[in-house]
């Protein structure tokens, strides 16, 4: 049977090769060739050759981790190899490109080169004469765009050769961007000119670096050749980053030991390209310092406050733009390796994507959050400030002091929980399921915090009721004080002595406001019983006529002091009763001002006050004397008693 089949396979060979000159074979043969593959056991041979043959191709090639591990080795192995080649191909690279530029009437290339930065450098020199010099990132990035402008008009406007133009291009757009890198590191290290010129440096290495890459294919460059300069010009990197470390940085040598540990570790992702976690490395070392450079950098380009829309668009967006750009050359690094351990796996590749997704939404939510936040805090600030604005008015602005925190608190909830639900979505986690079980556990959760559940829905309906807002004093069972604050589940009061409650919305019960709208207060004055009440009544509205006119109190009454006549006849005289109605809070100091009033004007018009005394019949008056002296004594112990 074996043979059977050799013989078959052997024949097929040779008639797939013969076909294009041969006549086709006639029937008979070609039924009896239908005929053999249709039986059953040359059917299972044949399967068991196909699956021996994938054994094999996938012993040979191998895939995972262990391809990775071949193509670094081999990829390094060719680098080293081709680094004693990089001078020769380097010259012949020159040569070629020198060749292109002359043999169509052209100077060599840097020649032009020079040329065209002279150029824009004149542009850039008489445009600094012309305008006055001035301070900020925009001023001093002037110059530069000027000299790009230049460059490239003269550039796009003259019809190089092509290989001249691929090589200007490169090295121009090198210069343009180590132009801008420059003044934003002058920007960002302006106390430290050390620092300073080795970034600077290690800048414009690392893109004349980027640009020679580049030009390697179009140079016609051996593309292991090309990989060597890079690895050239990496060990140089590191070899000045490090230096920058030990000789610029004023660090502990603990922290200057692990900088240099970790640049080590990145300078060996890149050889063994795992570009992506060297990517991450980079941001970890350099985003944050260019966060908060680029905040500064924005801060300085508007004079509105932190808290308004424009400055928040400048400061959080610029940085939002700076990480995004981060994220879109990482995206772009994994992309275009299709090599790369990430995207070798289908599972890993979705779950980096998903995150890089997720850091796009986490910005935007941060973005439109602060936006919101910056809104809130404005109108709260602005609200409490009330001097001199109608009541209507002045309620208003108490109630958003009042609404607009728990407002702010369930804004922040519900950004951050839309957030980590489309972050999920991204990373391939069906949102459904999960919002269905998360309303199954609020419920379960309801039941089981029920105090919780009533303190949140006792404050809702306190809210809408508008029993009490911001700065109002209230008392409720045991506790009384000002309003300070609030939470989702409970209110905060600072007592007049100065101690703070927190009170849950549902332990409050009836709410008594003592600071809404007007404040009636009452009091009463005993004087003698031979005081003439008219004449009493005429110098009571004499001195609510003067609190009404005094700059200081005036305002403050809604109704001046009166009094409203005899209350009761006391054991030592009469009782009479006073009223005055004042705006909430007042009432208390305005009292102390008529308390005093009051006492000058009727000592001046000989109204005297009751006094406690004790008449003892019989001629002995010393004794009656003592005994009422013994008796007022006592009374005032008693009293001072009672008030400690």
């Amino acid at each position: 049977m074996i043979r059977l089949a050799v013989f078959l396979l052997a024949f097929l060979v040779v008639t797939s090769v013969a076909a294009q000159t041969a006549p086709p074979p006639p029937q008979q043969k070609i039924d009896q060739l239908i005929g053999l593959l249709q039986d059953p056991e040359i059917q299972t041979w044949l399967e068991s050759r196909k699956k021996e043959q994938q054994s094999a191709l996938a012993v040979a090639e191998p895939s995972g981790f262990a391809a990775w591990e071949v193509r670094v080795r081999s990829r390094i192995n060719g680098i080293l190899t081709a680094i004693p080649r990089i001078p020769s191909e380097m010259s012949e690279g020159a040569a070629r490109a020198r060749q292109d530029a002359v043999s169509h009437g052209y100077a060599p290339i840097f020649l032009i080169f020079a040329g065209l930065v002279a150029v824009g450098a004149a542009a850039e020199w008489l445009f600094r004469r012309a305008r006055s010099p001035s301070i900020g990132p925009v001023a001093r990035l002037l110059p530069v765009a000027v000299f790009t402008v230049v460059v490239a008009v003269i550039f796009f406007a003259v019809e190089w050769p092509p290989l001249a133009r691929l090589v200007l291009l490169a090295y121009l757009v090198a210069f343009i961007v180590y132009r801008v890198a420059a003044v934003l590191i002058g920007l960002v290290e302006s106390n430290r000119p050390s620092l300073t010129i080795r970034a600077r440096l290690f800048v414009g290495i690392a893109l004349f670096a980027a640009a020679t890459a580049t030009l390697g294919a179009p140079l016609g460059v051996d593309r292991a050749v090309a990989e060597a300069i890079s690895y050239c010009f990496s060990a140089l990197l590191l070899a000045l980053a490090i230096e920058t470390v030990w000789s610029a940085l004023a660090r502990p040598i603990v922290i200057k030991a692990g900088l240099t540990a970790f640049l080590g570790l990145l300078w060996v992702l890149w050889c063994v390209d795992l570009k992506g976690l060297f990517w991450i490395g980079i941001y970890a070392l350099v985003l944050p310092d260019l966060l908060r450079a680029t905040g500064r950098a924005a801060a300085t380009l508007t004079s509105a406050p932190s808290e308004s829309p424009k400055s928040i668009l400048l400061v959080r967006g610029s940085r939002a733009i700076v990480i995004a750009l981060a994220v879109g050359w990482l995206a772009l690094v994994w992309h275009f390796n299709p090599d790369s351990l990430a995207n070798q796996n289908a599972t890993m590749a979705a779950v980096l994507n998903g995150l890089l997704k997720g850091v796009i939404v986490l910005l935007i939510a941060d973005l439109l959050w602060q936006l919101a936040k910056g809104w809130i805090d404005r109108t709260i600030t602005t609200s409490a400030d009330a001097t001199g604005l109608a009541p209507a008015e002045v309620a208003k602005r108490a109630r958003f002091r009042t609404l607009l925190p728990i407002f702010r608190n369930a804004l922040a909830v519900m950004v951050a929980v839309m957030a980590g639900l489309i972050i999920l979505s991204q990373l391939g986690v069906e949102i459904g399921p999960l919002i269905a079980g998360a309303g199954i556990f609020g419920v379960a959760i309801g039941f089981g915090s029920q105090t919780l559940v009533k303190d949140v829905i006792s404050g809702v309906f306190y809210m809408l009721d508008d029993a009490f807002r911001v700065g109002e004093y209230i008392q409720a069972k045991n506790y009384k004080g000002t309003v300070e604050g609030f939470s989702l589940r409970s209110v905060r009061l600072r007592h007049h002595r100065g101690p703070v409650f927190t009170v849950p919305f549902g332990e409050l019960g009836a709410v008594e406001n003592m600071s809404r709208d007007w404040v009636i207060d009452k009091f009463r004055i005993s004087v003698a019983y031979n005081t003439d009440i008219n004449k009493a009544r005429k110098i009571t509205k004499a001195i609510g006529a003067e609190l009404k006119e005094d700059a200081e109190v005036g305002p403050l009454f809604i109704e001046p002091l009166k009094m409203k006549g005899v209350e009761e006849f006391g054991d030592y005289g009469i009782v009479l009763s006073f009223a005055m109605t004042t705006v909430p809070g007042m009432q208390t100091y305005i009292r102390r001002k008529a308390y005093a009033m009051i006492r000058e004007a009727f000592q001046n018009n000989g109204i005297e006050f009751a006094q406690p005394m004790v008449q003892v019949g019989g001629d002995d008056k010393n004794g009656a004397a003592a005994a009422a002296t013994t008796l007022r004594t006592a009374q005032q112990a008693k009293a001072a008693g009672a008030e400690g």
